[in-house]
């Protein structure tokens, strides 16, 4: 069956007029009465009849317009739902230490939202182990962590680097001596470079008195400020109070600190995430340059 033959007929069963569905198809009058008699020779059944000027529907009509609007509509829908796929629509979960929310993801998002205004988003604060298993039980789409991961099942995308750096609070230092600090303060790192520490210890040719883990870098910070110890800390962190003295460099270590895009291999064709690391890797340079200036 064709569709323009069907068309034709829901046109005619609409106006219960030859002429008036001639001009709304942009046909003549003797082209739809073609199109109405192949489809009856075709079904095998008369679907109009006239009486004086009248035109009706016989039940065959009656039940062929009732079958042919189905159609119409399933092939809207189809239409409808192909047009889908050149959007980018559904939901996307991104776990990022807060340090990275509050400094680049939030004008990233910005931007996303506008591209594409039909993905819902929802951003969870959290340490970079956390993060990096959300991503692996599927709990989040996407991570943007403070490390660079070797698993199996993870694809690990290098965006930024970093110094590590070795610093305590300009004043302790100035109050009790470094060798006083060194010998005396506890250490305290993100727990992200447990697997690090004891490389990074004989790096410094140092043994700390004691050891404090933490899951917040800002927390490392304000704890140094504070004169509570000395810390082991990504040097974007502590920009800002290394260049204005309250924090000194006591180390700058060999190793840096990536910055990485973690998702899924087996999701790495879904377009959010598509979009979304594209994203990132295009605007985390700029948004790091604009806030050094």
């Amino acid at each position: 069956m064709e569709l323009r033959n069907l068309k034709t007929f829901l046109a005619v069963s609409e106006h219960l007029n030859l002429s008036k569905a001639a001009e709304q198809l942009g046909y003549t009058q003797p082209t739809v009465t073609i199109q109405i008699k192949a489809l009856e020779e075709e079904l095998g059944h008369t679907l109009i009849s006239r009486s004086g000027n009248k035109t009706f529907l016989t039940p065959a009509g009656e039940l062929l317009k009732k079958h042919g609007e189905k159609v119409f509509a399933q092939l809207q829908e189809m239409k409808q739902d192909l047009n889908q796929l050149d959007k980018v629509y559904g939901n996307l979960v991104i776990a990022s230490p807060e340090f990275y929310c509050s400094h680049y993801l939030y004008l990233i998002l910005k931007d996303y939202f506008k591209q594409y205004p039909q993905v819902n988003i929802r951003l969870v604060s959290c340490n970079s182990i956390e993060a990096v298993r959300m991503v692996h039980e599927n709990k989040a789409d996407i991570g943007i962590v403070g490390a660079e991961y070797q698993l199996s099942d993870i694809e690990s995308i290098v965006i930024d680097r970093e110094d590590l750096l070795f610093v305590a609070s300009t004043e302790l230092l100035q109050r009790i001596g470094v060798a006083d600090v060194l010998e005396e303060s506890p250490i305290l790192f993100d727990k992200n470079l447990e697997a690090l520490s004891k490389k990074l210890f004989e790096e410094m040719n140092y043994s700390p008195p004691s050891i404090i883990e933490c899951s917040s870098e800002e927390t490392i910070k304000r704890s140094v400020l504070n004169q509570i110890g000395v810390c082991i800390i990504g040097s974007a962190m502590v920009e800002r109070e290394v260049a204005d003295g309250t924090l000194t460099i006591l180390h700058r270590f060999a190793k840096g600190l990536n910055t990485s895009i973690v998702y899924k291999k087996s999701r790495k064709q879904e377009q959010t995430i598509q979009t979304f690391s594209e994203l990132v890797k295009e605007k985390w340079g700029s948004i790091k340059r604009s806030t050094e200036e």
